[in-house]
């Protein structure tokens, strides 16, 4: 009974934590590493990600800086960054690579604010999802037996509970997001 609820729990924390990823890869107008989480530069052979090969800071708001501690992958991090969905046109001083993000239009924000509640209502489904097969296992093991009838009740509602903390998680990340967006 235990291991259900634990086991719930955690594909729960597992589905918020995907979603906060997400978000924190979102491009919101403001310069942030995690935009260059999923590039991959071929550095001697091997697909490596930016920041196990250089220095990723943002310098101001708007301006990421990338240093590399070899300099002979300058080049290699430029295409790779050019060859991504990112958006953003590096710009090589031969030393640094800087990252201009350009400031949002409305237009763009509205956009991404709707992207921010399409992400959130996937990660409300999961949730969902996840509690109806909690509760189909915790009725399986009430007609095996395994549970009483009153533990029953109370694992559904335990669930339920977990479903609900889990869900107000996700509103209240979703909620800070457009915030951010919307402000920047």
């Amino acid at each position: 009974m235990d291991i259900l609820l634990t086991n719930t729990e955690e594909k729960m924390q597992k589905t918020v934590k995907l979603l906060n990823q997400e978000y924190s890869e979102l491009r919101a107008g403001r310069a942030n590493a995690n935009v260059l989480d999923k590039i991959r530069v071929d550095y001697y052979g091997t697909p490596t990600p930016i920041n196990q090969m250089a220095a990723v800071s943002v310098s101001e708001a708007r301006i990421l800086t990338i240093q590399p501690w070899d300099k002979s992958t300058i080049q290699s991090i430029e295409k790779a960054i050019q060859a991504s969905d990112i958006g953003i046109n590096p710009q090589n001083d031969g030393v640094v690579i800087r990252l201009i993000f350009p400031q949002l239009t409305e237009e763009r924000r509205k956009e991404l604010s709707k992207d921010v509640r399409n992400m959130a209502e996937s990660s409300r489904v999961a949730i969902r999802s996840i509690r109806r097969d909690a509760i189909e296992k915790a009725k399986k093991m009430e007609k095996a037996s395994e549970i009483t009838e009153d533990d029953l009740d109370d694992l559904e509602k335990d669930i339920q509970d977990l479903t609900d903390k889990y869900i107000k998680e996700i509103d209240t990340s979703a909620k800070d997001k457009e915030t951010e967006i919307m402000t920047v």
